[in-house]
């Protein structure tokens, strides 16, 4: 009788702050399923337990409310409060988790906290034994590179916004010059990205852009003509998505064209002093149903698809971006889309201005406002021009289809295992 062979399933670890909901963290949560669905062991060792995170339909955890299950583990959200998971309580054999913050009683002063905290990791590297680890966003990226250098594992680590920006104090600086040679493999989201890196890096680097999700993929395509006279914003509310600039140049396109909405969702930081700057400029939708020559706040909201299908132009007004999700699937749908040209490059590597949307280049608030302004009477003025380019621009589904950017990401894994 032949012996039975057992053939181990590749095990991937994919490290991050939280589960939290952003790009990044969508990124790796897609990741995590399709590498799952596909035959590889996945556990995502995370930091944090955020209170809005991202579910995934094969999670092997659950959250609990209470310590009274007999199951509860102690973990810790982003602000250091207890909160409790049953880390068997999902599917069976399904993707894995762990939690590596510090705990109260674990710590000790800042430089003992950075040594406890690298412990720890290589203690969770040494007990999962993974094939492969692949790590998301500035300090983590560190924190993988250091934790694992004893050990015979391969870490790739992804620079997921501008370099320069991720990577912005000194210490984070002289951190990625040491430790970022020792990396298997340094992914980047634009070929901008990569000048950031001396030549020894640069020539460790891969770019691998996100995909689109596939509740983008999967949504009908609403035709120009059945469209609404809505202009989205979709993006975390902070100083960086700049979102007062859209703000600005709405209320001076709304004078001529009152019938147009601006819809905002998201949420954050500047949310008030948002609101405040439309109530100054009395185009503040207070109903919150989406007012004629109104800004409506949106907040956070789930299916965003649903929600955008029906608009006619998107707008993102970054500062820096690395490869920004929210216009892919802007552009998925069939959106006239307008960007600024913000380094490091994603927005560019996306439209091809005046075919498939318009580039918005770098400058003064006032200035980008302003340019942005006539953006919009071209296209409100012009519906053959805003149909062509939304038309043009849904040549992302082929070039960022999930199946193609799942599969290059596999091979990259597959050539450093």
């Amino acid at each position: 009788m032949a012996e039975k062979v057992t053939i181990k399933k590749k095990h991937i670890v994919m490290y991050i702050g939280s589960l939290n909901k952003g790009g990044a963290e969508r990124v790796m949560c897609n990741l995590a399923e399709y590498f799952y669905g596909i035959g590889y062991k996945v556990t995502l060792a995370t930091t944090y337990l955020s209170d809005d995170e991202y579910e995934l339909p094969h999670a092997a955890w659950k959250v609990l409310k209470s310590e009274d299950d007999e199951n509860a583990v102690k973990v810790l959200n982003p602000d250091e409060e207890l909160r409790y998971v049953d880390l068997q309580g999902g599917e069976p054999m399904g993707i894995g988790r762990i939690f590596t913050a510090l705990m109260p009683y674990e710590k000790g002063n800042r430089a003992q906290n950075f040594h406890r905290r690298i412990e720890k990791l290589t203690n969770a590297w040494e007990r999962l034994k993974p094939d492969i680890i692949l790590s998301f966003l500035g300090k983590n990226n560190v924190m993988a590179l250091q934790s694992a250098l004893s050990l015979d594992i391969p870490v790739v680590v992804s620079v997921r916004a501008t370099p320069s920006e991720e990577y912005a104090t000194l210490g984070l600086k002289a951190a990625v010059k040491v430790l970022f040679p020792a990396a298997a493999g340094v992914v980047v989201q634009t070929t901008g990205a990569m000048d950031f890196f001396g030549p020894l890096i640069r020539n460790k680097c891969r770019v691998l852009p996100n995909a689109i999700n596939e509740e983008f993929m999967a949504h009908n395509v609403v035709p120009f003509e059945d469209r609404k006279k809505v202009i989205v914003s979709v993006g975390r509310l902070d100083d960086n998505k700049n979102q007062k600039v859209i703000i600005n140049a709405f209320s001076y396109f709304v004078k001529k064209h009152a019938d147009y909405r601006l819809m905002i969702y998201g949420d954050g930081p500047t949310r008030d002093l948002l609101e405040r700057l439309c109530g100054k400029l009395e185009i503040l939708d207070e109903t919150g149903k989406g007012a004629d020559g109104k800004v409506t706040f949106m907040g956070s909201v789930d299916r965003i698809a649903d929600r955008i299908c029906e608009s006619e132009i998107f707008v993102l007004t970054s500062k820096t971006e690395g490869m920004p999700n929210a216009l892919i699937e802007a552009m998925s749908l069939g959106l006239c889309c307008i960007s600024t040209d913000c380094p490091c490059g994603g927005p560019a590597d996306l439209i091809k201005n005046g075919r498939n949307g318009i580039l918005i280049p770098m400058d003064s608030d006032v200035k980008m406002a302003t340019n942005i302004f006539h953006a919009l009477e071209r296209l409100a003025d012009d519906p053959a021009i805003a149909r062509k380019m939304g038309g043009a621009a849904l040549s992302v589904r082929e070039e960022y289809n999930p199946d193609s950017v799942n599969a290059k990401w596999k091979e990259y894994f597959e050539e450093l295992m």
